[in-house]
């Protein structure tokens, strides 16, 4: 079991990704649950002030993923309906930043993500991976990167799916995230007390899986 937490654009997605193929184990995106929960409030006209009511909503969501080859993200089901393409847009980003300070929601979706764990192992990234949903990982890692460095890795992201953003929007926009996310009551933005801390600023995706699996190898 490896749980990779940090904030947005540090690079945790692709890499765990990255990893669980290289092991051959199963990856849980944890912020997909997050954003589904959000598209599905916005759609159905929940009030994000409504705790009970978004935890029934994350309680009852039928959240499915579909592995793709390659290292491509998996695709994304909610209730049947193929969400993927929507799902990683910044709007649904807000919108899953929105509902994962509710602890309601926070609590509906526990069991659902421990529900992932199953042999031969899992690799799993999120924001409170380490810290809430698995703390007896056997490997805990943090990423971190500078916010300069993440508006801009987003930046080419979004770029390349031809949306139009400009850099400082987005660098607002993950300021705001972080200092949202790290002052949450329930489940706040922070490393495990035993967690790999990993500054991914300077270094390309290859370079940081090679690292994790190194910790990896010297704990089994």
């Amino acid at each position: 079991m490896v749980t990779i937490d940090g904030p947005g654009g540090s690079g945790k997605g692709t890499v765990s990704q990255l990893l669980a193929a290289r092991l051959a184990w199963h990856y849980l995106d944890s912020g997909a649950l997050y954003r589904a929960v959000g598209l599905a409030a916005r759609e159905r006209g929940v009030s994000f002030e409504d705790g009970a009511a978004l935890a029934r909503l994350a309680a009852a969501a039928d959240v499915r993923f579909e592995p793709q080859a390659d290292g491509q993200p998996a695709r994304v089901w909610l209730d049947g309906r193929d969400i993927s393409e929507i799902l990683r847009t910044e709007e649904t980003g807000c919108l899953a930043s929105r509902v994962a300070q509710v602890a309601a929601v926070r609590g509906a979706l526990l069991g659902k993500q421990r529900d992932f764990r199953r042999l031969p192992g899992l690799v799993t990234d999120g924001r409170d991976m380490g810290t809430t949903v698995f703390p007896d990982a056997v490997l805990k890692v943090f990423l971190t990167a500078s916010p300069e460095v993440r508006a801009e890795r987003r930046y080419k992201q979004l770029k390349e799916k031809g949306l139009d953003v400009t850099i400082s929007g987005l660098l607002g926009e993950i300021r705001e995230r972080d200092a949202r996310d790290a002052a949450r009551q329930a489940s706040p933005l922070r490393p495990a007390a035993d967690a790999e801390m990993f500054d991914t600023s300077g270094l390309d995706i290859v370079q940081v899986v090679e690292h994790i699996y190194r910790q990896l190898q010297q704990r089994l």
